[in-house]
């Protein structure tokens, strides 16, 4: 019975195999956009920058596999450290299922299409640049609120 009920709704997040939890990504990129935090508030904004390695049509990393190398920045989520990632957006998985809440209907686990979080409007495919584009003094000026 219980293989009949998915991964994601039976497994605790640490319990998840790798594989698994890569399923988890939707693929909207939103964790790929450059985010600017306010060192008084803490607050954490979101801009139309994505990361050099963001493919800014499809949503996936171009450097998957070696992100780190090439992006030393970049951050891994792991079972472990998903606690931290209080700026992940409340559509992302990880973050969803880390607060108890279902998946959304668009979902590629649910819909069975990884294109369901395009049309759903909810990816950042075609509405980012490349950060690399713009000089770090004028990030500012990218600040969106649509993302969340």
């Amino acid at each position: 019975m219980s293989a009949q009920i998915p991964f994601w709704q039976r497994k605790r997040l640490d319990e998840m195999s790798a594989s698994e939890w890569e399923s988890l990504c939707d693929g909207c990129g939103k964790c790929c956009l450059t985010k600017l935090e306010d060192a008084d508030t803490g607050e954490v904004y979101y801009t139309d920058l994505a990361c050099s390695q963001m493919n800014t049509q499809t949503c996936r990393c171009t450097s998957y596999r070696n992100r780190q190398q090439v992006v030393p920045e970049c951050v891994v989520l792991t079972p472990e450290n998903i606690d931290e990632f209080h700026w992940l957006p409340q559509t992302c998985a990880y973050r969803t299922l880390a607060e108890g809440r279902p998946l959304p209907h668009w979902h590629p686990l649910l819909s069975g299409s990884p294109d369901s979080v395009h049309e759903a409007g909810v990816s950042m495919g075609h509405r980012v640049i490349p950060a690399d584009q713009v000089p770090e003094d004028d990030w500012e000026e990218h600040i969106i609120h649509w993302v969340l």
